[in-house]
């Protein structure tokens, strides 16, 4: 018999789906709708594990959504701009546009063999000109409705990719594309003014029921709602006023200088002071922000300037420039209270300022949201504090913004750590910006009718900079209506621009006129599960649920939300391998010998811990060799049966054996016994008991098994499924039209996993159809109803047999039984100390 051959019988099927379009989505939705989505990955020219997880998790779902009839909505693209393309294009002698081409095509055919159940008739790419045409179109209505603006800024610069980062693209202070040390430089930047929705950005998380914690948590942090007090100093002998947000008004009476950022407003007073200006420009090449702020060499610049303190007559208290303020948190100006924060007492002794105590805690070290949390939990008092003394710090802070309030020195605030959204990107292989500059000054859009513009063909990417502002011609335009001379917009969009509403545009089929479907979008919208890495939590997610709201502001009817659902998926890891010299080594290289390990040339190999699979450590499987040897049915049932979803998974060269290995027994088991495939949801066993039994398992399966795929428990369901396959397996005196009942219904649980292996078998068991076609299996409710259960008798925790016992039987009758079972009745001879029982579960005799 011929065993399970898993490329042929693949490309035999990948065919008969491709011809046959069984899974064109509908264009008129008739039924209830699913629409399920997995994040579009970046065309690198190769899948790699971390796809193969994340698209067989979202292709099971879509399969069970569209076996239970749903008109379901599971399209594919590429987020194809961004910088990777240019340099590889660069390095490569060719354009960005061919190399990305290429890539796509070869992703395309690998993902095309594993399988999955996609319309690939909308298929989009960003780079196509169709896309971001409408892209265009957004960022006009963004501009027309006030949420699109131009500003001179400093900015994060990557200087190995000579582009601007947003915040959140700065990892630990390094690019998070190239890793290169992020430094500030001061541009004329394009912003998305996503702070307008801070609040309902994270009030709405709370709606958000489909989504991990976990992800709401990082957020809600992210954006950053503090409560607080807006303190008005007034500037010594002068009538201006420095304005201060904190959110620890309480510790005023610790205030012994200010600080601001180098470019508050303040700062005019030193413009023509030449040591100012030295020490501006040094903290200008340093990153500041909050992720680095505090492990900064603290600096500063004495002002010679006072304010008086709000609440102490005849106090002034010094204003210094400091290296660690940030000019776009609250108002670029801070108080500092070096008694209880350890930046503001490192800033303090070196510039020989004084520090106040004022909690009666020892343990109240660093004024962090922390340790006041703790102090508050603690009880803390406050002293040296005038009127706030004798109070705890929860009854302090409302002291003093009631007397800041009743003085006209302040008042209580709401401020967010979320910044607007920097899009501008110095870089050719981008979205181009639809602005124009006309010679006499005027700042325009480019009207709807003139796009797509479009990037220029010819581009020299060996300069330095933005390769377009060097290109001859490109930006050369004029104004339509006035005949004036006008310059383009050399800076194009950020990628993350593009990735925020990708998900509409598979929903509308006018991806080829002059405007997007939004009836289209609000049948299918929102996505209904959306499958991606927890990664993209602060960045493609928020921008996502940002672009909904400011779709709404331009009179769009689209929902609040996007995503209903969210599975994020964990990494796949691999152990890694290092040679002597501390080089990495690739798993296929290493070699195996009396218990030690050599790579080709024989040298002795270190084993080390298992990390997410990346290129960098080599510690990464081709998907394309595990498809090839084992078939991508088994590399989709492996990863969706080794660990839950949301965890981490493992890659193991014997757990991938062992799936084929699976697989393989079921598909010679079924040849041998000429197995016939029924499509009927039923079966009437004939007074045969061994077959009510086995019918209890089939439809205790169905049951459970579909339970668990709808809570994306999928481990555990394969889990029901090899229970299932091993009764049917073991089952003895039942006829062979139950054994291909059941054996039917597996395939067609399964199909879900392995659906070539599940249409080989049942095509060679004589069905004439794709399962495809075939409804979900239905349960009957009289097999349901549990009457007995197994349960483990155990001696000393060790397992010694188990019984089927009535549900919910009492630990007498449970003894009663085992004193009838010869096999087991000595235990009840033995010297018992005590007697564990856990009713319909286990009896422990410990001796």
């Amino acid at each position: 018999m011929e065993k399970y051959l898993p490329k042929e019988i693949e490309i035999k099927w990948q065919k008969i789906w491709k011809d046959s379009k069984i899974y064109k989505t509908p264009e008129n939705i008739k039924k209830q709708k699913y629409y399920v989505l997995e994040m579009f990955p970046y065309p690198s020219g190769n899948i790699h594990m971390g796809h193969v997880r994340n698209y067989t998790l979202g292709d099971v779902i879509a399969r069970f959504y569209i076996s239970n009839n749903y008109s379901v909505l599971h399209p594919m693209g590429w987020d194809s701009f961004g910088m990777p393309a240019e340099n590889a294009a660069r390095d490569n002698d060719t354009s960005p546009g061919d190399w990305t081409k290429k890539n796509i095509s070869s992703m395309k055919k690998q993902l095309e063999e594993m399988g999955f159940s996609i319309d690939w008739d909308r298929e989009i790419s960003t780079c196509s000109s169709e896309y971001y045409m409408f892209q265009q179109q957004l960022f006009i209505d963004f501009y027309k409705n006030g949420l699109v603006y131009k500003k001179d800024s400093n900015v994060n610069w990557d200087p190995v990719d000579e582009t601007v980062l947003a915040n959140e693209q700065v990892i630990d202070g390094k690019g998070w594309r190239s890793g290169a040390e992020v430094i500030t430089k001061k541009l004329s930047q394009w912003f998305l003014k996503i702070s307008e929705f801070s609040d309902e950005l994270i009030e709405d998380l709370k709606g958000l029921t489909g989504w991990p914690d976990k992800v709401k948590f990082m957020q809600r942090n992210w954006i950053g709602r503090s409560e607080g007090a807006t303190i008005n100093f007034k500037l010594t002998k002068s009538n201006e006023i420095i304005k201060v947000y904190s959110t620890r008004p309480e510790t005023i009476f610790g205030a012994t200088f200010l600080a601001l950022a180098i470019d508050h407003p303040l700062a005019k007073k030193f413009k023509n002071n030449n040591e100012f200006k030295k020490f501006r420009d040094s903290c200008s090449s340093e990153l500041t922000n909050e992720a680095n702020s505090v492990s900064l060499e603290k600096k500063g610049y004495d002002s010679k300037l006072f304010v008086d303190h709000p609440f102490i007559k005849n106090k002034k208290i010094p204003i210094y420039f400091a290296n660690f303020v940030l000019k776009d948190y609250g108002t670029g100006a801070i108080f500092c209270c070096p008694g209880h924060d350890q930046r503001d007492k490192e800033f303090a002794v070196k510039y020989k300022l004084p520090v106040i105590i004022i909690f009666n805690d020892s343990d109240v070290h660093k004024l962090d949201n922390k340790s006041i949390e703790d102090a508050e939990d603690r009880n803390t008092i406050l002293q040296n504090s005038m009127f706030l003394n004798s109070l705890n710090i929860t009854d302090a802070r409302k002291k003093v913004i009631s007397e800041l309030e009743l003085a006209k020195k302040g008042s209580k605030s709401l401020t967010y750590r979320l910044r607007d959204w920097g899009v501008s990107r110095q870089r050719y292989w981008g979205c181009p910006i639809p602005i124009i500059y006309r010679e006499d000054g005027e700042v325009l859009c480019v009207p709807k009718k003139d796009l797509p513009i479009k990037l220029p063909d010819s581009i020299n990417l060996n300069k330095n900079g933005n390769p377009l502002d060097h290109h001859p011609s490109w930006k050369y335009t004029q104004c339509n209506k006035t005949g004036l001379k006008a310059i383009r917009e050399t800076d194009t969009l950020d990628t993350f621009f593009d990735s925020s509403w990708y998900f509409l545009m598979f929903c509308s089929k006018s991806n080829k006129g002059q405007e997007i479907n939004f009836d289209l979008i609000n049948k299918w919208m929102p996505v209904d599960e959306y499958v991606g890495g927890i990664e993209h939590a602060i960045l493609h997610l928020l921008y996502s649920r940002f672009f909904m709201r400011a779709l709404r502001k331009c009179g769009y009817s689209v929902p609040k939300e996007p995503f209903n659902n969210l599975l994020t998926q964990g990494m796949v890891c691999h152990e890694t391998y290092q040679n002597e010299q501390g080089k990495w080594v690739e798993p296929k290289d290493i070699i195996e010998r009396n218990g030690a390990l050599f790579d080709k040339k024989n040298k002795k190999i270190k084993k080390g811990r298992s990390e997410k699979m990346s290129k960098s450590k080599k510690n990464v499987i081709d998907p394309g060799s595990i498809i090839k040897k084992y078939g991508a049915d088994t590399a989709r049932l492996f990863m969706v049966s080794d660990s839950p979803p949301e965890r981490d998974l493992e890659w193991s060269d014997d757990g991938i054996k062992a799936t084929w290995k699976y697989l393989n027994k079921i598909y010679v088991s079924l040849n041998k016994n000429n197995f016939v495939f029924t499509d009927s949801d039923f079966f009437q066993p004939n007074k045969n008991q061994n077959e009510e039994e086995l019918l209890k398992t089939v439809h205790q399966t169905i049951t459970n098994f579909t339970n668990e795929i709808k809570e994306k428990k999928f481990n555990s369901a394969v889990a029901k499924l090899r229970e299932f396959s091993n009764n049917i397996f073991i089952s003895t005196e039942i006829s062979i039209e139950c054994k291909n009942y059941c054996w039917s219904i597996f395939l067609r649980l399964i199909y879900l996993i392995t659906p070539h292996f599940s249409e080989e078998l049942a095509n060679i068991g004589a069905f004439k159809y794709s399962l495809v076609n075939l409804n979900w299996p239905k349960t009957d409710k009289k097999y349901l109803i549990i009457d007995n259960v197994t349960l483990v008798v155990q001696v000393n925790g060790k397992k010694k047999i188990t019984i089927n016992i009535a549900k919910d039987s009492e630990k007498e009758n449970v003894l009663e039984k085992i004193k009838k079972n010869t096999s087991v009745s000595y235990i009840l001879g033995l010297r018992i100390k005590k007697i564990i029982f856990v009713k319909n579960k286990i009896i422990n005799f410990v001796i």
